[in-house]
């Protein structure tokens, strides 16, 4: 058994086999080992190997399996002899599983034991929504608006919101969509739906203000009024400030406009108070970015295990990203309650991939070149570490682009894999928590709802102290379990969403703009 330096610090080489039937396995040990590093096993590395990336620990023909997780990942491209680095070349994408063959709901887990007692302190709503903050949201019907709803929001933090002391802040919802746009089209009911959803997201209390422009094609009763799937908003005419109305004599008179509108939602919302309440109340959107190849072994897998906690407590979970799901789902039909929602789970999948093909791009596009330096071969690879975050519970529900949830339970929220994309389609299901994993690391934060962030390694958790809120890495080492870790994270959902701690990202206001889904055609 070989030792290697790193600095000052002496190592025994470590690597992470998934599956007992594994062909391959990454390497634990950061910045990698060197050529002749040996495993207890008595595997020799033949060449320098990465951290994260792949070692053959058999002998593997040329067009034969490379298997992880118990699963192909990919064929070899030639042969590859045991102790050799398997990089990105060497895995040729299989095809994805196809959705007409697949059982549905052949092995519904059972349901898991109830977890009671635990509580955080939220915001609850007239429509009996719990949030985690209270913010004052200003929807936009158009992107002409931004500006202006930008500049009267940097006036509300500087001169009003020191008046509302239980006022957490204030967010503009600013998008691209609204107008130059085929408002009729089919696909236009995924924006639509969103934005209107986003306007009742729980952490804005209720309160929707709709800032407008007057000529959009969007206009703000169509923003209001919705889709077929969603409930109208019907608010007060005075809560709506169109910028081109004739009252309006210059640009101070918008603002001025805006103010006194937004002055009187900061007056209702500075009522609410926190109150103790169960943590069924919980919505939480589990989502992943800049993933590498610990991503499925460590800090996935510990917000799975904090996924069947919260499900057990009766709270909502979420679940997401098409691309990085479709390739593992033939793991995922089994689970789904009932034939209905498997049903539900491929109408997705299938949407999804002919809006692909109409993009004349597939499933090879995704990882991204940081996902490949971090180990992750190629789509098949990245789904299968993917969907650990969804931890063992049965699907109860799928949700299209954002709808919002009928149940509570495991759910489905289909969406890019865009980490913006993902993160306002998730606001617009009603998420009031977001979890983040990472590995390559991102600055990356919502500011309607609180985003927190687990690295999957140590070295990235250390590099990065002032802007990780958990880590996973202590998973690869071996100083703490997969349990363990997802009982740190659940307890600290519980804190964040009770304003008993704050995220890196709340605490350096580090804010993503919003990207609606606009699968519809730009006129």
């Amino acid at each position: 058994m070989s030792e290697y330096a790193v600095g000052s610090i002496t190592a025994l080489p470590r690597y992470i086999q998934v599956h007992r039937q594994d062909n391959v396995a990454i390497v634990v040990n950061d910045h990698g080992l060197p050529k002749g590093a040996s495993f207890p096993c008595g595997l020799t590395l033949l060449e320098h190997i990465p951290q994260g990336h792949k070692v053959a620990l058999q002998d593997i023909p040329q067009d034969g399996t490379i298997l992880r997780y118990g699963e192909v990942i990919g064929f070899a491209a030639r042969d590859i002899r045991r102790g050799s680095w398997i990089d990105e070349s060497l895995v040729l994408l299989p095809p994805a599983p196809e959705l007409a063959s697949l059982p549905l709901a052949n092995n519904v887990p059972q349901t898991l034991p109830p977890l009671e007692g635990y509580t955080f302190e939220g915001y609850r709503n007239a429509d009996g929504s719990v949030g985690s903050k209270n913010l004052l949201a200003i929807t936009t019907s158009v992107h002409c608006v931004a500006g202006v709803v930008d500049y009267v929001v940097k006036i509300i933090e500087r001169d009003l919101l020191a008046k509302y002391p239980n006022v957490d802040g204030v967010v503009a919802l600013n998008h691209l969509y609204g107008c130059g746009v085929a408002i009729n089209a089919p696909a236009a009911v995924v924006p639509i739906r969103t934005l209107h959803n986003l306007a009742l997201n729980p952490n804005f209390g209720g309160e929707v203000m709709v800032v407008g422009l007057g000529c959009e094609k969007l206009q703000p009763e169509r923003l209001l009024q919705g889709t077929p799937d969603v409930q109208p908003i019907t608010v007060d005419e005075s809560r709506i400030v169109r910028l081109q109305d004739e009252k309006h004599v210059g640009f101070q008179a918008m603002v001025a406009d805006i103010l006194a509108v937004a002055e009187q939602h900061l007056q209702r919302l500075n009522r609410r108070q926190r109150e103790t309440v169960p943590a069924s109340e919980l919505v939480v959107g589990m989502q992943c970015g800049g993933s590498d190849a610990f991503s499925g072994v460590t800090a996935n897998p510990a917000v799975g295990f904090a996924s069947d906690l919260l499900v057990r407590c009766g709270a909502t979970v979420m679940f997401s990203e098409v691309t990085e799901v479709r390739d593992a789902i033939h793991l995922l039909t089994p689970r789904v309650a009932d034939q209905q929602v498997g049903k539900r789970l491929l109408e997705e999948m299938a949407w999804y991939d002919d809006y692909l093909n109409q993009g004349q791009t597939d499933r090879s596009a995704n990882p991204s070149p940081g996902n490949k330096k971090g180990g992750l071969a190629n789509v098949v690879e990245k789904a299968l570490g993917s969907i650990a975050k969804s931890g063992s519970s049965a699907i109860v529900e799928v949700l299209s682009p954002g709808q919002r949830p009928s149940k509570r339970g495991l759910i489905y929220a289909a969406t890019p894999a865009s980490d913006f994309v993902c993160g306002t389609q998730q606001l617009a299901s009603g998420i009031t928590v977001q979890v983040f994993t990472t590995g390559r690391g991102t600055p990356y934060g919502l500011t309607a709802v609180p985003v927190i962030k687990m690295a999957t390694r140590s070295a990235l958790a250390e590099r990065w102290h002032d802007l990780i809120d958990i880590n996973a890495g202590t998973i690869a080492t071996g100083e703490a379990s997969i349990e363990q870790v997802g009982w740190q994270l659940f307890e600290l959902i519980l804190d964040i969403a009770s304003g008993r701690k704050q995220t890196w990202s709340d605490r350096w206001g580090l804010f993503n703009a919003l990207a609606v889904f606009n699968p519809a055609p730009i006129t």
